[in-house]
């Protein structure tokens, strides 16, 4: 199992996937590697279902702290293609956390599930010794609708083109450049560079990405960036549908700042985390429709290559292998140690 970050295929075959309870026959999309939601069949409706940590780091403010924090929660269930209708929250808070700034997680979060229509129906809030941040607690996302209108994450298909929003490493780029400000406005690193580099992070959500696509096209799978990024999230999408992918590097957009901040940081852009990329893959017939849609939101986006009998990803013509180890989770620890703060995430203002 890899030292930091999600367990790797190894772990998750030998000791996640054998001990997954009772097979039930309403259970339609069942727990598989890298996948981002499960579905089961409720009175004919299809209800996709994902779970994912509360991610709080205070040091962002706790209103933009908040902010992501909800987004993370509900991206897995969109890329399902059917909008967010409930979430289930377990917030277990560190005993620091004063009641302002508990007022600002609960109202931001009040703020954005009216947005996206999304009611919350139950969980568990409590302070406790031991609970420290950034994790603190977890919650289980829901989607229910039309079985017709759900798209599997196994879905992608030989011919099939695949469509990438926003390009590799927005999470890590807006999240390391936000938390070690100073260290990049001591740098060569021009103020404007360091600005769009900040400017990535209410790119981090890919719920919008994934719904405008859905709606626009026949989309046959969509995969959340996350954790290995956008060759983690594009081996994992050929994989899930027992498919190869085939892409030309130059063609995935890259966001200003990306490049310069990866840089600074040391870490390879491509293989790290970029929660808020949508990864797609479309019916060649729709995806002109799809990238327009997409455009008149506002979202960069391209056609980047084409599924492809076999297996596992090709850039460039060159086969790349899952990498297995996200460079974010090391990089953050590394870089709040030479903040002096002993590798603890700071605590910031509401």
């Amino acid at each position: 199992m890899s030292e930091l970050g999600k367990i790797d295929r190894a772990f998750f075959d030998e000791y996640v996937y054998p001990n997954l309870g009772a097979e039930r026959d309403d259970v339609r999309l069942a727990p598989q590697h890298g996948v981002d939601f499960g579905v089961v069949d409720v009175g004919g409706k299809a209800v996709a279902m994902a779970t994912d940590p509360v991610f709080v780091l205070p040091s962002l403010g706790f209103e933009r702290a908040a902010w992501f924090a909800f987004h993370i929660l509900v991206s897995d269930v969109a890329v399902s293609g059917l909008p967010p209708t409930h979430l289930a929250v377990d917030f277990n808070l560190p005993p620091e956390i004063t009641d302002e700034q508990c007022r600002t997680l609960f109202e931001t979060f009040d703020a954005e599930a009216r947005g996206l229509g999304v009611s919350i129906v139950t969980g568990h809030t409590a302070r406790y010794a031991g609970c420290n941040y950034p994790m603190v607690g977890g919650a289980t996302s829901v989607a229910v609708g039309d079985h017709a209108n759900l798209v599997r994450p196994d879905g992608a298909r030989v011919g099939d083109t695949v469509v990438v929003t926003k390009g590799p490493a927005i999470e890590a780029t807006g999240l390391l450049s936000i938390q070690f400000e100073p260290l990049l406005r001591d740098s060569d690193l021009a103020a404007e560079t360091v600005e769009a580099a900040q400017d990535r992070f209410y790119d981090m959500s890919p719920v919008k990405d994934a719904l405008v696509a859905a709606a626009a096209g026949n989309v046959t799978a969509m995969h959340d960036a996350t954790e290995c990024g956008v060759y983690g999230g594009l081996y994992e999408l050929a994989r899930a549908a027992d498919v190869g992918i085939d892409i030309d590097r130059d063609l995935v957009p890259v966001m200003p700042g990306v490049r310069e901040a990866c840089d600074f940081f040391g870490i390879d852009p491509w293989h790290s985390i970029s929660e808020g990329t949508l990864l797609a893959t479309v019916d060649p017939d729709d995806v002109d429709a799809v990238l327009a849609s997409l455009e008149a939101e506002g979202i960069p986006a391209a056609a980047v290559g084409t599924v492809v009998e076999g297996s596992g990803l090709r850039v460039d013509g060159e086969d790349v292998p899952h990498p297995e180890v996200d460079p974010f989770w090391g990089t953050f620890e590394e870089y709040m140690e030479k903040l002096g703060a002993g590798g603890e995430v700071t605590e910031g203002g509401a």
